[in-house]
């Protein structure tokens, strides 16, 4: 074994001395001749330099691609990051629009409301109307989850910082939905007083001139805030608006001072010619220059004579009705004059076919004769619930 190893490394040598034999170089330059020997020994240190230098510049080469290479991953992880940064980012201007959404809504939406309370109750001074025309939490009906609610709480799990904002926007609904409540119990008695006076009120409302106008100004918040509770609201309010405005020119006030009556509304016999008769009106007799009031709120459209009624004034409260006033001896109104329930508006006297000083009273629904009697003995809570009526728009009109 020995031999044979040995007879190997010998045959390494003589394979090496043979790739690198000794080599001789004569040059000639300028006429002479140079000699240059490359021994073996010189031949096999400049294959060793040239292998190092070779080893050499692989492993530059390799180290250059690792390195390039983590730079390649150092850029990956961070343009990672960047569009991590720039979802986030993102998120974050979402939730932020989001909250900002909210908020508008939450605040035109305060906006209509508290302008539909001052329209309807006056200014917000007065602490106290709201929870006397609320009630408690009873008077309403469960807590209801509408559409909007439910976008609502998607908002919230996008975005957790306008919880509050959302917490306020139930509250807003809930306040809402108390608020149509307590409305709609206060139209249904204004409905019911009406009707105790013989009149139908949805009649009432379908005659109405609903006096409204103004530009179209399209509403910029969100098309929801107009649905749901607060449009419930805003119904129940304009109903409400219009039974007590009705309820309030409806005339139960005593046109003047005399307690008794000379001749009811019906059948009589005529004072100057004993035949059988229809009588439209009531006669409270009294004193030349008596004073006389209007029965209700209106305005004058009527000041004059008539045949058989003498000096008149007529004044019109609105949905059809309207109160006349006869055989007067003088005028305290004047065409177009807006009067007031108490309001004198005449004198009493004899003028016209009269028998003697008294007034003649006649209440009259698109232009045809009712008795009066029922507006003049309506009732205390019907009459309580006209001074209510009468009060709030009184109340109203002063602080707007």
């Amino acid at each position: 074994m020995s031999h044979q190893k040995k007879k190997g490394v010998a045959g390494l040598r003589d394979r090496l001395n043979a790739l690198c034999p000794e080599r001789e170089i004569f040059l000639r330059s300028g006429g002479q001749v140079r000699f240059i020997r490359l021994s073996r020994k010189l031949q096999f240190s400049a294959i060793g330099i040239a292998a190092a230098a070779l080893i050499g510049w692989g492993g530059v080469t390799i180290s250059m691609l690792a390195s390039n290479a983590a730079i390649a991953r150092q850029s990956a992880a961070l343009t990672a990051k960047g569009q991590s940064v720039a979802t986030a980012a993102s998120k974050v201007e979402h939730y932020r629009k989001s909250v900002e959404d909210l908020a508008q809504d939450l605040e035109a939406r305060q906006d209509f409301m508290d302008d539909l309370y001052k329209t309807h109750f006056g200014a917000e001074e007065d602490k106290n109307a709201g929870a006397d025309l609320i009630g408690s939490d009873d008077a309403a009906g469960t807590d209801k989850k509408s559409a909007k609610q439910d976008h609502l709480t998607a908002k919230i799990s996008m975005a957790p910082e306008a919880a509050p904002l959302v917490r306020l926007e139930q509250r807003q609904r809930r306040f809402a939905m108390l608020l149509t409540h307590a409305v709609e119990r206060r139209a249904d008695k204004a409905a019911a007083a009406i009707r105790s006076f013989g009149l139908n009120p949805d009649s009432l409302a379908r005659s109405a001139a609903r006096a409204q106008g103004g530009p179209f100004v399209p509403w910029k918040g969100d098309k929801g805030a107009m649905t749901g509770e607060l449009e419930n609201l805003a119904d129940a309010m304009a109903r409400m608006e219009f039974l007590e405005r009705s309820l309030m020119m409806i005339p139960s006030g005593q046109p003047t001072a005399t307690p008794m009556l000379s001749s009811s509304y019906g059948y009589r016999r005529d004072p100057f010619n004993g035949h059988a008769a229809f009588h439209a009106g009531l006669d409270f007799p009294g004193r030349r220059g008596q004073p006389i009031n209007a029965a209700a709120d209106g305005r004058v459209s009527f000041v004059g004579q008539r045949q058989g009624y003498g000096n008149v004034v007529e004044v019109d409260h609105g949905n059809g009705i309207m109160t006349r006033y006869a055989h007067l001896s003088g005028y305290a109104a004047h065409v177009g004059e807006k009067v007031a329930r108490g309001d004198r508006i005449a004198l009493m006297g004899s003028t016209g076919r009269s028998t003697g000083p008294h007034l003649h009273f006649e209440v009259r629904l698109n232009g045809q004769a009712i008795n009066p009697r029922r507006f003049l003995e309506a009732r205390k809570d019907v009459l309580q619930v006209q001074q209510i009526a009468t009060a709030r728009f009184a109340d109203v009109g002063d602080r707007g």
